[in-house]
């Protein structure tokens, strides 16, 4: 079977206000969330103070009679929440996870040649940490096949031996039977090279039983492979055929792609991806969207991944659920490594409605279904059976870790398997009830000792985690899956290499403030294979957690920030897509860039004392245009791993400072403002090298629109993203103009959102007004037909400003 999308029509309700006669039409994927309005509501805080709420999708479609001799399901690929799937009336499907596909045979519920109803009930109420949306928010497919047939992701593809001359796929096929009589079926598997030419071609005769199921193996050999890499994600396509030996026109067809890799992994030679090292340059990312909420589309994934990509990642770690396939997708496309995480939550809740209380019955169901998703794609080297789940630190935690790890490796024995464990939460005040007999010879009293102390949150973690009782505390937890996943932890990168010899180290999640000294280590220890800051892309809820923290901050001295703070702030990128400071700073020191980059404190901050804040980078930017700018010299930070760079104002020098590893890549200056030109030099062994520089932007001052793309799909599942800024005549974007601006769709296309990455605002992304914030927002256009599609956006003072699309 192969997914095609649902081509019918959906609407909706908001179970909680509405009556049957309020439902409204709706494109899919939707976020029922993000157009409902925020709170000012503590309870809601970790959603960004989005409410809790209840919705009812449903559809009409009428199933032709031919349908009655065939198999036909219906995919939802996720709904969230706790979601129920209704087939003319009855209960058809359940799914309490909130990114686990759910899949609904339709066989027995059909009425043929007559309409259907299928009805989904969904709900979300502080059910994560985070904003997770709520609603239809990944795509629906309909899959119809023969009877007997092959399940969707019932192709598995490995390639267990291969090497430059040639390389051996073995392609196992899964064919199911419903019928009441056996089946003979004819498989016939075909393979594809990257440039669509067939590489190798294997038929056999696959007897199936009676209501049951068959699995065969074909080892085909392909010559002079093309591998995937991160730098040559070559892809290759398995077509599989499976036909009656009678030939009664009952065909069944089914496509996979994958690609051909090998993966080793040990302490003294780290990762390596056929046969060449590679360290993990992670990025953690959750799974929304920003000013689109959960709704998930394919071109936005792809959009995530471009940019990351750009910025120097080469690996996601999807957090704290499982990753899309339209990323999936992107990744194996665009050459991404990809650890794909399970849960955040086992059996202890972490909020109140968590679904902690199901874990221990649906998670056997939920990891088969990541894996199957998961196995094709070359881009997934890692799964993460969990994110600082608290009860590993226990007997029963222990067990259910060896369990979880053991039915990884059934499922997948070709990929890697970890779990993201921060050790000093085993050993903090209130998070775990120590059994003794755990902590072997070790004591508590160190634990205690360091608890009583007034340290900062890193200083904190990095003395708790080597202490010997988080050393015997996380034993087994580290020791259960091939790499000790390490949240936090990178003071035992060293301890742990002497006292477990093989253990192989990920950093799963470290502070973005710390990446120079990070990264060290990574490039120091061989069993530590990379490094996943938190976070390479800003996400809503957690809001203001990456905010700049002063004294007397009036959003708060807690590490999260007062409605109407929004989005978290602590990632490299923000959720428009634009690249913050930090993402510059990590390229460099990652050792990708070697040209400047400039970054001035905003006036505003001048003489804060600012606190030390361990997922906040300073609230710098790259802009040397200033409004009430006041007397006092503006601090210039300039990112460079040269060791020294010159700093000149409308070419004259202000001097040089050092900067390189051993300034932390930083050369700081004070300088007075003047409208102009701000150039940044790096000095290499006293030479003048690589060079940038930031302008003043003009007083005359117009709006600019700048599509990504023009040409899009009119299927309704595409989308155009569009920069909006205030830029002088020579295109310097006015960071201090942050006027309100109305955008406008006109022809075959939707609005789908529209806002800032600015972190504290009421302001509503389903709304066509919005305020720039830095001289820049984002809008996004789903186009719904074919045709020519105009965006116009229009500020008070500056009049309009257009931009054409053209959907096909």
């Amino acid at each position: 079977m192969n997914r095609e999308p649902y081509p019918h029509e959906w609407e909706y309700r908001d179970r909680y206000t509405g009556d049957p006669k309020d439902f409204v039409p709706v494109v899919l994927p939707h976020d029922a969330v993000l157009a409902s309005g925020r709170v000012d509501d503590p309870a809601q805080l970790a959603s960004g103070y989005f409410p809790a709420g209840a919705w009812e999708y449903r559809t009409r479609f009428t199933a032709p009679e031919q349908w009655r001799d065939r198999h036909v399901v219906l995919e939802f690929e996720a709904i969230y929440r706790s979601a129920a799937v209704f087939v003319n009336g009855n209960l058809a499907a359940r799914q309490p996870a909130g990114a686990t596909a759910i899949v609904v045979d339709l066989d027995r519920h059909l009425r043929f040649g007559a309409e259907n109803e299928i009805v989904v009930e969904a709900r979300a109420n502080r059910d994560a940490r985070w904003y997770t949306g709520g609603g239809i928010i990944r795509p629906v497919y309909l899959a119809i096949a023969p009877r007997v047939h092959i399940p969707l992701d019932g192709v598995a593809v490995t390639t267990p031996e291969h090497d430059g001359e040639a390389s051996l796929v073995q392609v196992v096929t899964t064919v199911c039977n419903p019928e009441l009589v056996p089946a003979m079926r004819r498989l016939e598997t075909s393979i594809f090279d990257p440039s669509g030419e067939v590489v190798g071609v294997d038929a056999i005769r696959v007897s199936v039983p009676a209501g049951g199921t068959a699995e065969v193996s074909q080892r085909i050999l392909v010559m002079a492979p093309q591998r995937w890499s991160v730098d040559s994600p070559a892809l290759y396509r398995v077509d599989s055929t499976l036909s009656s030996v009678s030939d009664d026109g009952q065909v069944d067809r089914s496509q996979v792609q994958f690609g051909i890799r090998s993966l080793h992994l040990d302490a003294a030679r780290g990762l390596r991806i056929n046969g060449k090292p590679v360290n993990l340059r992670g990025a953690c990312v959750h799974a929304d969207n920003g000013v689109i909420g959960a709704a998930t589309f394919d071109r936005a994934e792809e959009r995530r991944v471009e940019i990351l990509k750009s910025a120097g990642f080469n690996a996601i770690r999807s957090a704290h659920q499982p990753m899309s396939r339209g990323m999936l997708d992107a990744c194996d496309r665009l050459g991404m490594l990809v650890m794909d995480e399970l849960t955040d939550v086992w059996t202890r809740s972490k909020s109140p409605e968590d679904g902690a209380d199901q874990f221990l019955e649906r998670w056997q169901a939920d990891l088969k279904a990541m894996v199957a998703k998961d196995r094709n794609h070359p881009s997934v080297i890692i799964y993460s059976i969990g994110n600082e789940i608290p009860e590993a630190a226990t007997r029963s935690g222990a067990e259910l870790t060896r369990s979880m790890t053991a039915a990884t490796r059934r499922l997948d024995p070709t990929r890697y398997v970890t779990a993201a464990v921060n050790g000093a939460l085993f050993v903090m005040p209130g998070h775990v009830d120590i059994e003794p007999e755990l902590l072997g010879g070790a004591s508590l009293d160190e634990a205690e000792e360091i608890n009583g102390r007034k340290l900062s949150l890193e200083e904190w973690m990095s003395a708790l985690a080597v202490t010997e009782a988080v050393t015997e505390l996380t034993e087994e937890a580290y020791g259960g899956p091939d790499i000790a996943g390490m949240n936090y932890q990178d003071s035992r990168y060293a301890l742990d290499h002497r006292l477990y010899p093989n253990r192989v180290i990920v950093g799963s999640e470290t502070f973005p403030t710390h990446i120079d000294r990070l990264w060290a280590l990574v490039l120091e220890h061989s069993h530590v294979i990379g490094d996943f800051t938190w976070t390479g892309w800003d996400y809503l809820g957690e809001p203001g957690l990456g905010r700049m923290h002063y004294r007397d901050d009036p959003a708060g001295g807690g590490p999260l920030g007062a409605y109407p703070f929004l989005t978290s702030g602590a990632g490299d990128i923000d959720i428009t897509g634009e690249r913050r400071p930090a993402s510059y700073y990590r390229e460099i020191v990652f050792g990708l860039r070697r040209v400047p980059y400039i970054v001035v404190r905003r006036p505003h901050t001048r003489g804060k004392a600012m606190k030390s804040a361990p997922w906040s980078w300073t609230d710098s930017i790259s802009s040397w245009t200033w409004s009430d700018v006041g007397t006092e010299p503006l601090e210039v930070e300039v990112y460079s791993d040269a060791a020294e760079v010159e700093l000149f104002i409308d070419g004259r020098s202000l001097g040089r400072q050092p900067a390189g590893p051993g300034h932390r890549y930083r050369a700081l200056f004070a300088v007075e403002y003047t409208a102009g030109s701000l150039e940044a030099v790096a000095i290499r062994e006293g030479v003048a090298a690589e060079r940038t520089a930031v302008r003043t932007a003009e007083s005359r001052r117009r709006l600019a629109l700048t599509a990504e793309r023009t040409a899009l799909r009119g299927d309704g599942r595409d989308l155009a993203f569009i920069v909006v800024e205030l830029v002088d005549a020579g295109g310097v974007r006015a960071t201090d103009g942050d006027v309100e601006v109305e955008v406008r769709v006109d022809g075959p296309g939707a609005l789908q959102g529209f806002g800032s990455a600015v972190m504290s605002t009421e302001e509503s992304f389903a709304d066509a007004r919005h305020t720039l914030h830095d001289g820049r927002a984002l809008a996004v256009v789903r186009p719904s037909g074919s045709g020519s599609i105009t965006v116009t956006a229009t500020a008070a003072g500056l009049g309009s400003t257009s931009v054409d699309l053209v959907a096909n």
